[in-house]
């Protein structure tokens, strides 16, 4: 009897080789797709989904000695256009306009650098850009718009040369062209689209795509952005420098966009194109140190463009915390010194006057304040760049490192050094001063060099503290005969006289006198001119820095440090120091004790009972000092130099000051005395909080 198979089981059977048969095609399909090309469909979904995207560090801090925050950050939105989020379908031109529209309605400025003016007429501007922006306009003249022959470089592209080429409605005309702006777009509307995407243009040709369209936006911006899908759009958190003094605005130095000479010479796994990095001061010479390492992460958007999620492939790092060894407090009345002094010498009209200050500490060469007067706002320094730049007070020039005055008589000191332990000279020896002295050996049947002392009636009789007292010129011209250039210029080249003094930030090398000097210019040297310089005239010229460094390394006894200002760096969550000075003298000079304590005693009784006496009866401290009257020439009033040291006895702290056409140095004594009143008598104040389980410094 044959057996049938019911249809309920046939249906079975059947219903379950098709779901063999399925899952054998699935099976084959998703083996095709994960193994045989599952690195192409992975490459595919990680180009059109996700995307990496650099996530900036922010810099270290600058603090001072004693920790105070003098320059930190301040988290900011910036906003970037990016091409590539754009879809097909989406025009990129018109993607810019919108966003244009949007900031135009907010007031808020983007970053155009197109030298061309904004609005019809047309007229260069490349003359005043900078020369990044001359730069890439070259580049992009010579290879967007072939509009220059490729001998054009940016150092004589100028609005005249331009103008004799292709006049600026002629060019913006080629530019609409080449980025495809309609014809009945208005010309305001144009120009702004044509700057964007020139913009995005030039960082195609450098080698950079980031291109930050507006930067420090407000949060309503971010959140109108987001809400209307402005396509090619993207939000990113970035960091702005916060300046927490008004003061050291020449020590602290600016920051800006890194450059092509920068960028080319920096190191490519480091920086990017649109990177910032010091400029000038300490942001500069530490930019190793503040620099921060920029992190990764890796964003998903949806096929909108909507973010769908961020992660974080890298942590980026900031800087590190560089402490300065700069007193904030002292550098405050060192400026305030000099704008008080400055503004009572200009009771008499000349409001052309400049200023430069020192502080340094003795047994270090630690600079603890340095002024330079006028000075700027780094708050402001953008804002105010195009008026202080072409103020005739040089707010910008550094008058402390950089201005070269002649010393006059704050160089005696270093005479009398050279003299006494040259055994040119004794300590009890005296000098009669009759007031003219003449210059012995003199060619017979020539007219004898002479020279007055200041005081045409003379001293009398001077030993070497008194000459230093009452600055005896007649007493030094001696010195300076019996010495001879060479002796002289050697120690006053121990004393950091005639060189950089090694300060990070850099400063000038001043002058020396001497024959080497004389002969590059072009001069004969004569014994006359080596008198001179024994008074700190002649060629002499030394920096405020110079001359606080010099007298610095006399009152500690001979040892010569190198002026600088980093006193530690440590990571930027104190878990561990990055650096720490210890410094060693450059050279020693060998001073005996009693030719050192003769030379002080001498600077001690200007301040007690000499011409300084009533300006030092308020300071709190026992000082010694020497002033300086720098020679200009008989129309300008001359310059005004100070150098002191306290305490008499244990010196910690030397001052150096030159007020610009400030006439007698004694005119600078009141300022010197609010400075040194501001370190002896300041209060305690807290030093960088550090918490558990963290290395001190």
């Amino acid at each position: 009897m044959n057996e049938t198979i019911p249809n309920s089981n046939r249906r079975l059977y059947v219903l379950g080789g098709f779901l063999l048969c399925v899952l054998i095609t699935y099976t084959c399909v998703m083996y095709d797709t994960q193994i045989n090309q599952g690195d192409y469909y992975r490459e595919q979904s990680v180009r059109t989904i996700t995307s990496t995207e650099t996530v900036e560090a922010s810099r270290g801090i600058l603090t001072d000695r004693n920790g105070q925050v003098l320059v930190s950050n301040r988290q900011t939105y910036a906003l970037t256009f990016d091409k590539s989020l754009l879809n097909e379908e989406d025009d990129e031109n018109e993607a810019i306009l919108r966003l244009i529209q949007l900031c135009r309605q907010r007031g808020v400025v983007w970053n155009d650098n197109l030298p061309v003016s904004k609005s019809a007429p047309y007229a260069y501007i490349v003359d005043a850009a900078g020369t990044v922006q001359r730069d890439r306009f070259s580049k992009f003249l010579q290879t967007s718009l072939k509009a220059l022959s490729t001998n054009v470089q940016k150092d004589n592209v100028t609005d005249a040369l331009l103008s004799s080429i292709i006049s600026p409605a002629d060019l913006m005309a080629q530019m609409r062209t080449f980025f495809t702006i309609p014809a009945d777009w208005s010309d305001a509307d144009a120009r702004a689209v044509v700057g964007v995407r020139y913009e995005l243009e030039v960082r195609k040709i450098i080698n950079t795509t980031a291109y930050v369209f507006a930067e420090d936006v407000d949060t309503e911006l971010i959140s109108l952005v987001k809400d209307g899908n402005y396509r090619g759009a993207k939000v990113s958190t970035s960091s702005v420098r916060e300046y927490n003094t008004a003061s050291a605005a020449h020590v602290l130095g600016t920051v800006g966009r890194i450059n092509e000479q920068e960028l080319a010479a920096a190191d490519p796994n480091i920086y990017n194109g649109e990177d910032w990095i010091g400029k000038s001061g300490v942001e500069l010479a530490f930019e190793d140190y503040l620099r921060g390492v920029d992190g990764k992460r890796l964003i998903s958007s949806n096929s909108e463009g909507k973010i769908t999620s961020e992660i974080y492939t890298t942590e980026p790092e900031p800087g590190n915390t560089v402490a300065l060894t700069l007193d904030l407090g002292l550098q405050e009345a060192t400026e305030q010194a000099l704008s008080d002094t400055i503004t009572n010498l200009n009771k008499d009209g000349n409001v052309t006057r400049g200023a430069g200050a020192a502080v340094i500490e003795v047994k270090t060469g630690e600079v603890l304040a340095l002024a330079s007067y006028p000075t700027f706002n780094l708050a402001t320094y953008s804002q105010d760049y195009a008026t202080l730049g072409s103020d005739p007070g040089k707010p910008y020039y550094n008058r402390a490192t950089q201005g070269r005055y002649a010393p006059g008589s704050t160089f005696k000191p270093c005479t009398a050094i050279a003299a006494l332990e040259s055994g040119v000279v004794t300590l009890t020896e005296q000098i009669r001063d009759t007031g003219r002295w003449y210059y012995p050996d003199m060619v017979a049947g020539t007219e004898p060099f002479s020279a007055w002392c200041w005081k045409r009636s003379g001293h009398g009789l001077q030993n070497v503290t008194q000459a230093i007292t009452n600055s005896c010129n007649y007493y030094f011209y001696t010195m300076g005969y019996r010495l001879g250039i060479d002796r002289l210029d050697q120690y006053a080249a121990a004393f950091g006289l005639g060189s950089k003094t090694g300060i990070e930030i850099g400063d000038d090398a001043g002058i020396l006198a001497g024959p080497a000097y004389s002969e590059s210019v072009g001069q004969t040297w004569y014994g006359g001119n080596t008198v001179m310089a024994a008074i700190g005239q002649s060629d002499n010229l030394f920096t405020p820095l110079q001359l606080a460094n010099y007298i610095a390394t006399l009152v500690n006894g001979g040892d010569h440090y190198a002026a600088h200002l980093l006193k530690s760096v440590k990571s930027y969550d104190n878990s561990s120091i990055v650096y720490t000075g210890v410094p060693d003298p450059l050279n020693t000079i060998d001073i005996k004790s009693q030719n050192l304590a003769a030379v002080k005693n001498g600077m001690h009784d200007l301040t007690t009972k000499g011409s300084l006496a009533s300006y030092f009866r308020s300071c709190v401290v026992e000082t010694g000092a020497k002033t300086g009257t720098a020679q200009i020439s008989k129309d300008i009033k001359n310059n005004g130099v100070f150098v002191c040291f306290a305490p008499f006895d244990e010196p910690e702290i030397a001052v150096a000051i030159v007020i610009e056409k400030g006439g007698s140095g004694a005119a600078l004594a009141t300022a010197a005395v609010d400075i040194l009143n501001a370190y002896f008598t300041k209060e305690e104040i807290g030093t960088v909080i550090v918490g558990e389980d963290q290395l001190l410094p």
